[in-house]
Formats: structure tokens, C-alpha cells, sequence
């Protein structure tokens, strides 16, 4: 069995008696130390015998293989894979923070906790909300957090009959997963022909059952919703509350707060918005933000401030509880302080602006070579469909984003959202400059004409990476995670 691009696994370079470590005699340890019989393993570990350097190489050279933003062009949309600026790292790294633990007493935390809570109140500022919690980890935490405040809300109102979340059929899929994890039945809005939630869809729900809907401003389409501030009016007319999904907040901080929309309950995506790391699963941060009314609900403890002193208030009869061990995940709750701090309230305005420039430009450039499903200007980023290519040379999104792998860029989101057959779904961000994104067009082009000429190509792509194109069917199905000596093994 070889490696990813004939790369030797590690198992593979062992060779018997080679040695990468050295440990201490004995007599060097703890006097008299001995580890009791129960304790030693009766056979070999396992591990394959290298010496240093061969380990170093190694990942060194797996290093290389990996993609990241600082390498070249990110445009996954939805996903907001913009730079992050390295001075975050540096402030997330000083002494006073990772030494830092958790269970100190609140005298020894007074720092952190002034960070944390100046954190909620710039939060609240931008997005006009009143308080908040720092606590859960990601932005599909923050959603179910957000749920169990709504129900938490109306069962204090005695209004456990309101049961009902409305969902767009083009919002991120997390969205359904958590109101219906929360315990609220899930009822799915058609897309107009526009793009955006029609009033006529959501007439017929609004009644003793509605709790709320859930929305994403701009949209997954990368559309602004024209008709919010009717929606909002019409849903709290019925009783119901508005739930902010924050993935998008960056096309629109300092142009519009969700607030001011009338929702009720917001998310963030911390590792999206305000340039903290992003991308393998984490780290992230997805602080809930909420009206006064849902104040009182928020997860304990809150962090407060009291004659100028910082202390966790754990005396909140109504709330929901914790929703992470202790105070959310500090290292990325540093580096968005320190990236709201570094821009501004000027900055943070003229990143939306650039997020928005950059993706109008591609749309435009783009447009003659993919189809534009939906006509007029989006916001941080567009989607596109390659159904056309597909109907007349059977090539795929899927055959297109492989293709761009060849070329070193990432590929941007393939289908999705869902409303759009063959989706593209690109966010260039305002971190990119104008020559790469011409680049970009430039081999969007040659991946288009090739299309046309050579649709082979695009299905055998990529070519020039270590990994090959997989079965992604049985990779799904039978996936390998783990090194097998024998590869039959199962």
C-alpha cells in the first residue's frame, strides 16, 4: 500500500532497529521509581521505527500538502475564508492569557473577564442587540443555543404551544438541524423566483403555533431580504420571534444591524466575521446576542460588571444553564477582540464594502462564463450554475471545482444552496485584491473553454495533486481512517 501521491506512509519507512529518541537512564528519574507490573504492556506498541529526521520529513512534507488561505485563493462560499491577520496570534499568545486556567478565582481573572465582557458590549454595538453569551463554540452551537432561549421564553409565557419554526429552503442546513434538535417542528419556506422569502409564503403559519423563523441576512444566495422589516413586523404580530443567523454579518456590519431588522436572538461566527482561524473543524466561537426580553434567559454564569469589578453571575433563575464547560473558546474570543480593536468602527465598515465590491466584481466578470441564476447585485458573494455545461458537455460543478485544484485554488462551495441546480457558490472576501481575482477569471475561463473542447479533462481533474479524483461514493461508505498493513483489512 503506498502512501497519497506515492508518499511513503510513516508504517512504511519503518525499518527494524532504526531509533529516533533517547530516554534518560533510569537513576536520572524519580528515585526508586518503579512502574508496577500491572501497568507494562506485555507486547510491542507498534509504532513504526524511524529514525528523527525521517519523522521530521515526514510531516514537514505533509505540511506542504496542506491548503490554507495564506497559500492562495479561498473562495468557499458561505464559509468566509479570509485572511487572518498574524497579529491576533501574537496577542493570543501572551503570558497573561494562556497562563490563564479556568478555576482561578475571579481575583486572578479580572483581565480576562474585562476582555470578554467589553467583547459582548462591541458585539452588541455592531449588531444592536442588548447582552449576550460567549460561551458556545461554533455557529451551529450558537443556533441551538438561540433555540432553547426561544423555548425557554415561551415556556415562561405559559405559550408551550408554539411549536413551529420556519426554515428558507436555501438556509444553511444547520439551521433545521438545531430548531429540531431544540424540540420545535421544522416547516421549510420556498425561495420566489427572486431568491429571498416571500410574504405570501409566510402567511399561511402565522398563528398560535409560530415560534419563529430563522433567517440569514443577506441570504446563502448572497441576496439582501427586501421585505425583513415586513417580515419582522408580521411575525411578532403573530407572537413569534426572529432568529438571526450571523454567517453573513460581513457583507453588512456598519451599513445595517440585525437589531434594527427586529431580530429577537443573533448569532456570529467569530472565525468567519472577525478573522480569527477557520477551516478543519475548528476552532470556532458562535456567541448568541439577544433583545432585553430574552435577557433573562441567557446561559450562566453571565459575566458582569459590578463597581468596577468582573465576576461570573451565576444567579440567573431562569437560564438556560451552561452550554460549554466554562466561558467559550478563549483563544478565538482574544483574536476577535484584537481584529475589532485593529480595524475599528471604520474598518469594520470598509471590510463589508470591500467584501461586497470584490463579489459584484466577480459577478460580473463571471457572469458570461456560468450561468447567473438570479439577476441583480448580491452581496459578499455569488452563486453561479454550471447546469449549462453540464446539459451540453456533461461536465459538472463537481468536474469544474476538481478541475481549479489543478490550477492551486481551492474550489469554492458546490452545490449549494440547494434551490440552485449545479451550484457555485463563491465568496472572494475583501482580503483579496483585484489582480487575484483576475487571475481567477482568467483560469475560470481556460476551465470553461475547456469544457467545451476537451470535457475529458475536467473529469479525470485533478492531475496534479497527491490525491487523485476518489470514489466519493465509497469513500463515503466505507471510509479509511485509520493505516492498514493490509489493505484487504477490514
Amino acid at each position: 500500500m503506498s502512501g497519497a501521491g506515492d508518499f511513503p506512509l510513516l508504517f512504511e519507512r519503518s525499518r527494524e532497529g532504526r531509533v529516533g529518541y533517547r530516554f534518560p537512564p533510569p537513576d536520572t528519574g524519580v528515585a526508586g521509581a518503579v512502574l508496577p507490573e500491572s501497568l507494562r504492556r506485555k507486547a510491542p506498541i507498534g509504532l513504526p521505527a524511524l529514525s528523527e529526521v525521517e519523522v521530521v520529513r515526514h510531516y514537514v512534507n505533509l505540511s506542504r500538502r496542506s491548503y490554507g488561505v495564506d497559500l492562495g485563493f479561498y473562495p468557499l462560499g458561505s464559509c468566509t475564508m479570509k485572511y487572518n491577520p498574524k497579529i491576533e496570534e501574537q496577542v493570543a499568545r501572551l503570558p497573561g492569557f494562556t497562563a490563564v486556567h479556568p478555576l482561578q478565582p475571579e481575583e486572578g481573572l479580572q483581565g480576562i473577564l474585562a476582555l470578554l465582557h467589553e467583547l459582548t458590549a462591541r458585539l452588541c454595538r455592531i449588531t444592536g442587540m442588548d447582552w449576550g453569551t460567549l460561551q458556545p463554540f461554533a455557529g451551529a452551537h450558537g443556533e441551538f443555543t438561540g433555540m432553547k432561549l426561544f423555548r425557554a421564553y415561551f415556556a415562561k409565557r405559559g405559550e408551550q404551544g408554539r411549536t413551529k419554526i420556519l426554515v428558507p429552503d436555501s438556509a444553511h442546513g444547520t439551521n433545521p438541524a438545531s430548531a429540531h434538535l431544540a424540540g420545535f417542528e421544522v416547516v421549510e419556506l420556498r425561495s420566489s423566483s427572486a431568491g429571498v422569502v416571500s410574504l405570501d409564503e409566510i402567511a399561511p403559519h402565522l398563528d398560535e403555533r409560530l415560534a419563529g423563523i430563522m433567517l440569514t441576512n443577506p441570504n446563502t444566495l448572497g441576496l439582501f431580504e427586501p421585505d425583513i422589516l415586513e417580515i419582522s413586523r408580521r411575525v411578532h404580530a403573530a407572537g413569534g420571534l426572529l432568529y438571526y443567523d450571523g454567517a453573513n454579518l460581513n457583507a453588512v456590519m456598519g451599513k445595517a444591524r440585525p437589531g434594527d431588522m427586529g431580530f429577537d436572538v443573533v448569532h456570529l461566527n467569530l472565525h468567519k466575521t472577525f478573522g480569527t482561524p477557520h477551516g478543519g473543524g475548528g476552532p470556532g466561537a458562535g456567541p448568541v446576542l439577544v433583545t432585553e426580553a430574552l435577557r433573562p434567559f441567557l446561559p450562566a454564569p453571565d459575566i458582569a460588571s459590578r463597581e468596577g469589578r468582573y465576576l461570573l453571575d451565576y444567579d440567573r433563575p431562569d437560564s438556560i444553564g451552561r452550554v460549554s464547560g466554562f466561558y467559550g473558546n478563549i483563544g478565538v474570543l482574544i483574536r476577535a477582540y484584537a481584529y475589532l480593536l485593529a480595524l475599528g468602527a471604520d474598518g469594520l465598515s470598509a471590510a463589508s464594502e470591500g467584501a461586497v465590491l470584490n463579489a459584484n466584481y466577480l459577478r460580473e466578470r463571471l457572469a458570461g462564463l456560468l450561468e447567473l441564476p438570479y439577476p441583480g447585485l448580491c452581496k459578499h458573494e455569488l452563486v453561479l450554475s454550471a447546469r449549462r455545461l453540464k446539459d451540453e458537455c456533461g461536465v459538472t460543478a463537481l468536474d469544474v471545482a476538481k478541475r481549479l485544484l489543478d490550477y492551486g485554488i481551492h474550489p469554492p462551495t458546490i452545490y449549494f444552496p440547494l434551490v440552485v441546480s449545479e451550484a457555485l457558490m463563491i465568496e472572494p472576501t475583501e482580503s483579496e485584491s483585484k489582480e487575484g481575482l483576475d487571475a481567477f477569471v482568467e483560469i475560470m475561463g481556460e476551465i470553461v473553454r475547456d469544457a467545451r473542447e476537451n470535457p475529458s479533462l475536467l473529469r479525470a481533474a485533478p492531475t496534479a495533486t497527491p490525491v487523485r479524483r476518489v470514489d466519493e461514493v465509497l469513500a463515503a461508505r466505507r471510509p479509511i481512517v485509520r493505516w492498514r498493513r493490509n489493505p484487504s483489512e477490514t
